[in-house]
């Protein structure tokens, strides 16, 4: 099948017509001859961006010289609210003393102690979706309440049914909802006085978020100290030293921590199982592959070693995140005059890799925008994967939690693709759009029904 994407902008469009179309949506914001150029040159009055498609210049920014390419600020200006100083927004020493800190909790010799937590809410998501079997169910919105529980029950060991986790979710969803991916600090150059222009709902939510966050947290240092605390991510990062300085993170750096947590692990996670479950729909043939994968190896009481023989299963799940990437760009920005492509490449100029044109580029993928999870198993599908594969980003700022999604998301997608059909209920196709990740414009609505034996 042929996976949607957005339609593409006219080539030529004025400046304030580009940042209209990029703040409403940053991926039909851009041309079609992306999808199979190496670099373009964007200039606006303030500054100059360039999008690096080559796999060349993108090892070369994310892993050979990580350094000289650091996070941009302009990404942080509309997330700053939320955030504050995580460790998806900082650079340098801040960034090197939070990543000690946090990395030993994701080490993969450790995500086996998170298992049962996440295996308790893909049960609970299932029973909840067999109370709407037979009928129409927004994927998007089940999804991020599956995702939501996971982080909840491994990060502070309570169901999103616990009070605090329910406003959490629900404040949370507001804050999606109203929160663009870029505002408009983030094409200015503001001094640090002036305000931000954030929405005054970004604000609100962003405020409540991590009110009931520093609840969350303070109530779990007192356990701590009372020695009650349950193992689960939290304790084990706040109670882990940087072993170079021995001093751990204070209140508010964890609030920080526990925000970026939520939105990447909760956000990022809600997308891909939600454009799995589309794309399985769409194709019934590949649907029914993973329903018999799921029944021969889940069992009634699945383990931790069972996710490594989910193989379609989280084929399927990478297959989704080719096309759907949840992170669609990254921005990163020169330190230092570089060349890239035989063009000067100026100090400060913005270095925008996308994972959305990578992963759909003509030049790097055959049949790019055809779902084929069997292309991962290919020997042309495998030396593309090495080369133009990204959803984690890459090098020494990959995603911390990488491994963690790649259990949470196959075990997700097999434990209710086993025990429900999913079936595509209108002709219209979900039109993708981003905003804090790659979502469907007016949702993704499937038509849901028991599997028989």
């Amino acid at each position: 099948m042929i996976a949607p994407k957005p339609p593409s902008r006219p080539d030529r469009v004025s400046l304030w017509r580009y940042l209209r179309l990029f703040r409403q949506d940053i991926l039909s914001a851009q041309p079609a001859k992306l999808y199979r150029a190496w670099m373009a040159e964007f200039r606006t009055p303030f500054f100059r961006s360039y999008l690096c498609n080559d796999p060349a210049l993108i090892d070369r920014v994310l892993k050979e010289c990580p350094a000289d390419f650091p996070k941009s600020d302009r990404v942080r200006e509309g997330l700053a609210p939320l955030l504050g100083r995580s460790v998806f927004v900082t650079n340098g020493a801040e960034w090197a003393r939070q990543r000690r800190i946090i990395d030993p909790a994701f080490a993969g010799g450790r995500l086996h102690e998170s298992f049962p937590a996440m295996l308790a809410a893909a049960r609970a998501a299932r029973d909840r979706l067999a109370g709407q079997a037979g009928q129409v169910v927004e994927i998007e919105e089940m999804a991020s309440h599956a995702a939501a529980d996971v982080i909840f029950r491994t990060l502070f060991s309570i169901p999103i049914e616990d009070e605090v986790a329910a406003r959490t979710f629900d404040a949370f969803r507001r804050y999606q909802r109203t929160q663009p991916l870029l505002n408009l600090a983030a094409f200015l150059p503001l001094p640090r006085w002036m305000p931000r222009f954030h929405r005054p709902a970004v604000r609100r939510a962003a405020a409540e978020i991590r009110t009931l966050m520093t609840g969350l947290t303070e109530a779990r240092k007192a356990a701590i100290d009372a020695g009650s605390a349950p193992q689960d991510l939290a304790t084990k990062i706040m109670t882990t030293p940087d072993p170079e300085t021995g001093q751990g993170f204070d209140a508010a750096e964890m609030v920080d921590q526990v925000a970026i947590f939520f939105l990447a692990g909760h956000e990022t996670s809600a997308s891909a199982l939600a454009w799995s479950l589309y794309l399985l729909a769409a194709a019934p043939e590949h649907q029914g592959r993973v329903a018999a994968e799921a029944r021969e190896v889940l069992g009634d009481a699945p383990t931790f070693a069972d996710i490594a023989r989910l193989k379609f299963t989280r084929d399927v799940f990478r297959e989704a995140m080719r096309l759907y990437p949840p992170v669609p760009m990254m921005v990163r920005e020169a330190r230092c005059p570089v060349r890239f492509r035989d063009r000067d490449v100026p100090k400060g100029s913005q270095i925008v890799l996308s994972p959305w044109h990578v992963h759909r580029h003509e030049r790097l993928w055959d049949r790019p925008d055809v779902f084929d999870p069997g292309r991962w198993q290919e020997p042309d599908g495998r030396d593309a994967i090495r080369k133009a594969y990204l959803p984690f980003s890459a090098g020494a700022r990959v995603c911390p939690g990488a491994g963690f999604a790649m259990i949470e998301g196959p075990l997700l997608l097999a434990t209710l693709v086993r025990d429900f059909v999913f079936a595509e209920s209108t002709k219209a196709a979900p039109v993708p759009v981003a905003h804090l990740t790659v979502r469907s414009l007016a949702g993704i609505r499937l038509a849901v029904s028991g599997r028989g034996s």
